[in-house]
């Protein structure tokens, strides 16, 4: 343009069609391009992906593995996940007339199976009687000290009159046992120098009645005793009951997910709403509000939990969802409050919000469309923070039996079952333990992603 002449063409609009009029791209609004930004957070976005898997295995888990989460599986106490599933097919039990078996020292009797354990050994002569015992670890070679009294569980007392033999037939595994046979001398004292070990690797067995009874056996299939039979597959393994994991981990997700994500939801919400309030009239209305709010903040929440079994009628027992739920809402939105009133007493001094005012927006539409969008950040940190809680608390409650009993399924108290088996059976713990922490990560990565993008200062202006 000729700044020393101008003419009337110089001040003419620019074709329809100039390049010079061209956007460089398309307009964005603050949800799109807070969705532009968190697609390009890639911790967020798996976090999302994590959040949304375990939505699905929630809700449509059960309807594809449909195992009731309470049916017992006798056979397959405690198997952990990818254990075998054979059995051989035995002979209905019989009881055992002690007879003479070849050999010399500790030896079995018969194949030892889940249906039982047949010892027999030789005489000792200053042993008045034998304490038989049973244990899961190896002993130590040579006995030391601390260890010749660590023996296992002691099965019983057999007296020479009644034959050198034992039965045990305990609540036995398919694992590897060790049978220590002690003596007995005068004055009761456990001739240890003296004791004899066998180890023993114990095979499941089942009769061909029970598995015809249960369908593991082919209708075309001509089965007898000897032969092996498939039990019912178990992809993470059973528990101490024999009840499925899978099935338990995805009906308890619905209880753990339900008191982690509605709870903290609706406080969240209930806070939000009160904190603005206050933070925006301010005065005597906001410091007589946030004084009550001090004073739930001060309320115990165990008492109120009490309180509301009672109320709702919920003896010892019974599951206490509903108490629980009521009493997170009415204790947990003052943290929530307090954070929002801080923020709304920062933006509402904003410059934006004086000329909202003096176009004469009402209170509600400035909380509503200027203060809570700007506050989006702090909310959903403090939700991501809150559902982790949540769903910790819930697990101390089922710990001390006041949240979920039994046999209703949570992570919680899956978690607290598993403690009780987790030297022996570590899955019945790690499991439950695993899609916890897994949760409560997801949520905080996913909270901290959309603290990011859902930030108006951080909005792109191009």
């Amino acid at each position: 343009m000729s700044t020393a002449n101008p003419s009337e063409l110089d001040f003419s609009p620019a074709p329809e069609r100039a390049p010079q009029a061209r956007l460089v791209r398309p307009s964005l609004s603050y949800w799109q391009d807070a969705w532009r930004r968190l697609r390009l957070n890639p911790r967020a976005m798996i976090s999302l992906a994590i959040v949304v898997g375990l939505l699905v295995f929630t809700l449509v888990g059960p309807m594809l593995w449909r195992l009731d989460p309470a049916n017992q599986d006798l056979e397959q106490l405690s198997i952990p996940p990818g254990a075998a599933r054979t059995a051989h097919i035995v002979e209905p039990y019989t009881a055992w007339r002690r007879e003479a078996t070849p050999g010399t020292g500790l030896r079995l009797a018969s194949e030892a199976t889940t249906q039982s354990v047949r010892l027999v050994w030789d005489a000792h002569p200053s042993a008045r009687a034998f304490e038989v015992f049973r244990d899961i670890y190896p002993p130590t070679h040579p006995p030391t000290q601390s260890t010749q009294d660590a023996l296992g569980i002691p099965l019983g007392e057999i007296s020479p009159q009644d034959g050198l033999a034992f039965e045990d037939r305990l609540a036995l595994e398919p694992i590897t046992y060790y049978y220590h046979v002690v003596p007995v001398g005068a004055g009761n004292r456990l001739l240890s120098d003296a004791r004899e070990t066998i180890e023993v690797e114990v095979t499941r067995a089942i009769t061909l009645e029970e598995a015809t009874q249960r369908g593991l056996v082919s209708t075309g299939k001509k089965t007898q005793v000897g032969d092996e039979v498939e039990l019912a597959w178990h992809p993470l393994g059973t528990d101490y009951l024999g009840r499925d994991m899978l099935a338990r981990l995805m009906y308890g997700a619905r209880v753990s997910l339900f008191i982690g994500i509605v709870a903290p939801f609706l406080y969240v919400l209930l806070g939000v709403a009160y904190g603005s309030l206050a933070g925006f009239v301010g005065g005597a209305t906001d410091q007589t509000l946030m004084r009550f709010a001090d004073f739930v903040v001060a309320l115990p929440f165990l008492l109120f939990m009490i309180l509301f079994k009672v109320l709702f009628g919920i003896g010892p027992g019974e599951s206490g969802i509903i108490p629980m739920l009521i009493a997170l809402v009415i204790l947990g939105w003052p943290a929530t409050a307090r954070l929002v009133r801080g923020q709304i007493l920062q933006i509402r001094e904003e410059s934006y919000v004086s000329a909202a005012r003096l176009m004469g927006s009402p209170t509600g539409y400035l909380i509503a469309r200027h203060m809570i969008p700007n506050t989006l950040g702090v909310i959903l940190v403090t939700l991501t923070f809150a559902i982790p809680s949540a769903i910790f608390t819930e697990a101390f409650l089922s710990f001390i039996g006041m949240g979920v009993a039994p046999p209703t399924p949570s992570w919680g108290s899956m978690s607290n079952e598993g403690i009780k088996t987790m030297l022996v059976s570590p899955h019945e713990l790690i499991l439950p333990a695993i899609f916890i922490s897994v949760t409560v990560l997801a949520f905080n990565l996913l909270g901290d992603g959309l603290r990011d993008a859902l930030d108006a200062r951080m909005r792109s202006v191009e």
